[in-house]
């Protein structure tokens, strides 16, 4: 609040940072798990998916607002400026398609019939289009399991061991080169027992 707070360099504040990311994780993931108990009472994946994703990200920074590094226009609603991705080519959507872009992703996920497709391919385009200003991939990874829990398969896991390969395929994925490493990387995500 006064300023101070650079995480990046300052080792106190990447600590708090990280655990705030934990809470917000955390809080996320009980209103992910809501919305999974909802599908297996008969909600359709895709409209309860549309419904609280928004919920599901205020849920992963709503306590950076609580202390005030964020503000209220931070959280409410899809991003409101351009990003680039961290040591990525891809350039997201520009501001003024996201809503119709997120309009037509939804559509198409509602289509979509295949759980396993609606999960990889959702989370793919959701990334690509990058609809917030932050926490794009953690949102990705929750619709990702809603649809494999909606098809009766297994939360699935990106350990941090393969960030890396996870980001390459994405970014290879997004550059055109086509989705097939992506789909083999959450493969084998998936088989991981732990």
């Amino acid at each position: 609040m006064n300023n101070g707070w650079n995480p990046d360099e300052n080792q106190s504040d990447r600590a708090s940072r990280d655990a705030l990311a934990a809470l917000g994780y955390y809080r996320a993931f009980q209103a992910v798990k809501e919305s999974i108990s909802h599908i297996f009472d008969g909600a359709s994946p895709t409209i309860e998916t549309e419904k609280n994703i928004q919920l599901w990200m205020r849920s992963l920074f709503q306590q950076l607002l609580d202390i005030g590094v964020l503000k209220p226009a931070d959280i409410i609603g899809y991003r409101r400026s351009q990003v680039y991705i961290r040591g990525s080519r891809h350039i997201p959507f520009p501001r003024e398609s996201i809503h119709e872009a997120m309009n037509t992703f939804f559509k198409c996920l509602h289509k979509e019939e295949s759980p396993i497709v609606r999960a990889i391919l959702g989370h793919f385009i959701f990334v690509y289009i990058h609809p917030y200003m932050d926490g794009n991939g953690r949102t990705a990874r929750f619709l990702m399991n809603v649809m494999f829990a909606s098809g009766g398969l297994p939360w699935t896991i990106i350990r941090a061991s393969q960030r890396e390969r996870y980001f390459a395929a994405l970014e290879s994925a997004s550059l055109g080169n086509g989705i097939d490493p992506f789909v083999k990387f959450i493969e084998e995500e998936m088989a991981i027992k732990t």
